[in-house]
């Protein structure tokens, strides 16, 4: 019998296909992966999105078909699981959409490991939930969340159910890697049309590692250290963070970005480039991206015994490729 059996939502997910890869292999988890089943048309967009995020034909990996917007395809998911990691959402701008799946969603996987007796339920957030900032430091349960977009609105709804069922919450800074599709890509879209330190660079945010992320994760679903009780809200990510001319400084070193910025440019100057030039970046993401967010982290890495490694930045180079190659491309 397998000391650990572990179903996982958003499995072909950027972070859910990073843990479910870290799960695959140790020989001594059985892992449920919940897929949704695509129409025919997207049957080879699925497949191709399987295989680029490496989960495909894991060892030790089931595949189920399920939906979490159709609750009824989720009935039997659970059974005689040990743990669920809830990985699963929709960062998109689409407020029903981010209802359906990171609320609705959420609550009925929660409901079906309930109803199955799942002793550990693990949820991933995001710490977009506290809204515009500026956030210098604080821990969970130091800030009243004030989420702006559907996608966070609907991700703090989301924790509800997870927090209510006595499972653990980690809200995430901005995750970098290989899969990423917004972080980078937003900050070569917006340094395309503001080409110089943003407010002298000075902005500092909360960063981690996709692969250490995972590391974190599925050392709290497993218990490692002394995380087994663990519930309740907690922050996943480096606990040092990141000041924006270090992270465009590394970016441009690695020819992510064409060159360091040469110039600093107040605040003010930097909206009106933004605003000036067409792109995809919003200027609430910009803010985001530009200004002080970051949180303390340290609490999830000393239960789990977890060592956060090196940080975000020493990472990159195993990612810089994928960067390279998706240059300020939009997410979709």
């Amino acid at each position: 019998m397998s000391a650990h059996r572990v179903v996982v939502t958003g499995a072909t997910g950027f972070v859910g296909s990073a843990v479910l890869r870290r799960l695959a292999a140790d020989p001594h988890i059985a892992v449920r992966a919940v897929s949704r089943r695509p129409a025919p048309a997207a049957e080879a967009a699925e497949a191709a999105e399987a295989a680029e995020a490496g989960v495909s034909g894991l060892p030790g990996v089931r595949w189920v078909d399920a939906d979490l917007t159709a609750p009824q395809t989720l009935r039997g998911v659970c059974d005689g699981a040990d743990v669920v990691l809830s990985l699963a959402s929709h960062i998109g701008p689409e407020p029903e959409l981010c209802t359906a799946v990171n609320t609705a969603g959420t609550a009925a996987v929660v409901a079906e490991a309930q109803r199955a007796g799942v002793a550990r339920i693990v949820h991933l957030s995001t710490c977009a939930v506290y809204g515009p900032g500026p956030h210098r430091g604080q821990d969970a349960g130091e800030l009243v969340p004030a989420p702006v977009s559907p996608a966070s609105r609907s991700r703090l709804a989301g924790e509800e159910p997870v927090l209510a069922a006595g499972g653990l919450v980690l809200r995430a800074g901005l995750v970098l890697g290989p899969g990423d599709r917004w972080v980078v890509p937003a900050l070569a879209d917006a340094f395309r049309r503001v080409p110089a330190h943003w407010d002298g660079g000075a902005g500092t945010a909360s960063f981690v590692d996709v692969g250490d992320l995972a590391r974190l994760i599925t050392a709290c679903a497993l218990g490692a250290g002394d995380s087994a009780a663990a519930a309740g809200i907690l922050h996943a990510h480096h606990p040092v963070p990141v000041r924006n001319a270090e992270l465009m400084a590394a970016l441009a070193e690695h020819r992510v970005l064409p060159g360091r910025p040469a110039e600093h440019w107040p605040w003010e100057r930097c909206l009106e480039a933004l605003a000036a030039s067409a792109g995809w970046v919003s200027e609430r993401q910009f803010t985001l991206l530009a200004r002080d967010h970051w949180y303390r982290a340290d609490t999830a890495w000393r239960l789990t015994g977890t060592d956060p490694g090196p940080g975000p930045l020493a990472r990159l180079g195993a990612a810089a490729r994928w960067y390279r190659g998706r240059g300020a491309q939009a997410p979709g």
